[in-house]
């Protein structure tokens, strides 16, 4: 029997609780690799944006820095924006960092958009697999209950394997989503840690860029 018959099996020996617990799992594994994608794609614009950035705050070019920004949608973008439009009004390297802070606050929740389902659906899709299970198994009692010795134990096994199913398909939706949400967690973190870092880096920059002008 190939991988097919045995997923086909699967399904048929599950019972109707299985193909609602496959939905929440096929839900959670889209949303999951949309955000990865995503993640991904901010992280190497960001990575792309500072390669160009960097080389023209360094040599003062502001107005040549903002249309690079201006060009481009990435979560740094945004925040590199808000600190360059408030270079021209601010002369202190606070109102900056606040300015760029107040940016951060913008960026961060598109960034953690949608992750925090996914432990949601974990915890929806393991419940229904528990309850399917339940549900098998009571199945189980009041068929043996009902039907002659003969057919007890097949009937037994059938409505067993019921329940074995819906708690074996919780379970590993369970598992998957909840790894999934870690590893989305952690790459989210990742990338505000780098946001904060860029910021540091252009206050940085900024104030060595003035202190050489004023010299």
């Amino acid at each position: 029997m190939n991988s097919l018959d045995l997923f086909i099996n699967f399904f048929k020996q599950g019972g109707a609780f299985l193909y609602p617990i496959a939905a929440v799992f096929a839900f959670g594994l889209a949303i999951a690799v949309e955000r990865f994608i995503f993640l991904s794609r901010v992280a190497r614009g960001n990575k792309r944006l500072w390669a160009e950035l960097a080389p023209l705050l360094q040599s003062g070019n502001i107005g040549k820095a903002m249309q690079v920004t201006e060009g481009t949608d990435s979560a740094l973008s945004t925040i590199m924006r808000y600190g360059l439009s408030r270079m021209s009004t601010a002369r202190r390297r606070d109102d900056i960092e606040k300015a760029m802070e107040e940016s951060l606050i913008e960026v961060i929740p598109r960034l953690e958009k949608r992750t925090h389902y996914l432990a949601t659906l974990a915890n929806i899709g393991m419940l229904m697999g528990l309850l399917g299970t339940v549900i098998g198994l009571i199945r189980a009692f009041a068929a043996v209950a009902s039907v002659n010795p003969a057919e007890k134990a097949s009937m037994l096994s059938a409505s067993i394997s019921v329940a074995m199913n819906n708690t074996a398909l919780g379970l590993a939706l369970a598992i998957t989503l909840l790894l999934c949400h870690m590893y989305l967690e952690t790459k989210t973190t990742e990338l505000v840690d780098s946001l904060e870092v860029a910021t540091v880096k252009f206050l940085n920059t900024v104030d060595e860029v003035r202190g050489t002008t004023r010299t």
